[in-house]
């Protein structure tokens, strides 16, 4: 992974005796969940835990796209032929996705899965995918294809063939409500991350006043680090090219997805964004990715950091402030 916690428990100062520190890892929504907290009972940080890890495969279960039972599937089962009401969680994350949607002009997009499907990105059999293959998938992929209706609380599927996919979305809304579990049962100083790509820091730890500090590689040559940040009750999430890529013919093809024209995009390597919320950090790395550095200085929010990696190799990280 291009992230990693820089903290070394044999490395860290005689703390008070107060300041007890816990890591536990658990797995759900196909990503490993961390967990490390500090306080001063562990019986009450093991069960503040554990409500973190079971809030991660609630949203397991209602989010899944391979479990049956779950209100995502039964979405892309049944909203092409009737609208589908669902909970109001779901409802207002779907509206939420919407709403990213329009706001990066169709950069992000839930229903991009037909895309890649046909470059081999599900199941692992990488190819670039004929003309045709590229026009069928395109017919049925676009945020536009998807009808909510709020009075009701119903999802609709305009044309058959349209699914949805949490992928792009659902780690940095678990991680966003796992943060929120520990807050409320008093905690105030956690780190809370998804397979060390999208990353919460609740807080700072007992040692460092700045926050937690994490290291983002360098893209062109993971043995260095293109920066270091302290995330302090700030999420940090990570982009990159090289995490699912295959060569062809000479040519290099990434798992971003530009779902606007079918083609992964090639602006940059990697990008990753810091954000006060994970599920923005996480959603908005993509986007940056694709429009570019000059779209996202002109549209990310002041308060936000990018730290932008262009697709030239050996040219450095810059952060977009």
């Amino acid at each position: 992974m291009c992230l990693f916690v820089a903290l070394f428990a044999a490395l860290l100062p005689v703390l008070p005796a107060e300041a007890q520190r816990m890591e536990r890892n658990a797995d759900a929504m196909g990503a490993t969940f961390s967990v490390v907290l500090y306080g001063s009972d562990q019986a009450s940080m093991n069960q503040a835990i554990d409500a973190a890890f079971d809030e991660a495969r609630r949203l397991d279960a209602l989010l899944s796209n391979y479990k049956p039972a779950s209100e995502w599937n039964r979405i892309n089962r049944e909203a092409a032929v009737h609208p589908v009401a669902v909970s109001p969680e779901l409802f207002q994350l779907l509206s939420d996705c919407l709403e990213y949607s329009r706001a990066s002009e169709g950069t992000f997009d839930i229903t991009v899965g037909p895309l890649m499907r046909a470059w081999g990105f599900f199941g692992g059999t990488h190819h670039v995918p004929s003309p045709d293959q590229l026009h069928d998938a395109l017919e049925i992929v676009g945020y536009q294809h998807i009808k909510l209706n709020a009075p009701n609380q119903t999802v609709y599927f305009d044309r058959p063939g349209v699914e949805i996919d949490p992928g792009g979305v659902g780690k940095g809304y678990a991680v966003d409500r796992m943060v929120e579990i520990l807050r409320a049962r008093g905690f105030r100083n956690a780190l809370v991350a998804a397979s060390g790509s999208s990353i919460y820091g609740l807080g700072n730890p007992p040692d460092e006043s700045r926050g937690w500090p994490i290291n983002t590689a360098d893209p062109w040559d993971h043995r260095n680090n293109a920066a270091q940040v302290f995330l302090k009750d700030m999420s940090l999430s990570t982009s990159g090219a090289y995490e699912k890529s295959f060569r062809t013919g000479g040519h290099r093809y990434s798992h971003i997805m530009d779902p606007r024209r079918g083609v992964p995009a090639e602006t940059a390597v990697q990008v990753t964004v810091l954000a006060p919320r994970t599920i923005d950090s996480e959603v908005w790395a993509k986007p940056y990715f694709i429009l570019g550095s000059a779209w996202t200085a002109a549209h990310k929010p002041k308060s936000w950091r990018v730290l932008y990696c262009e697709n030239t190799p050996g040219t450095a990280c810059s952060w977009i402030e």
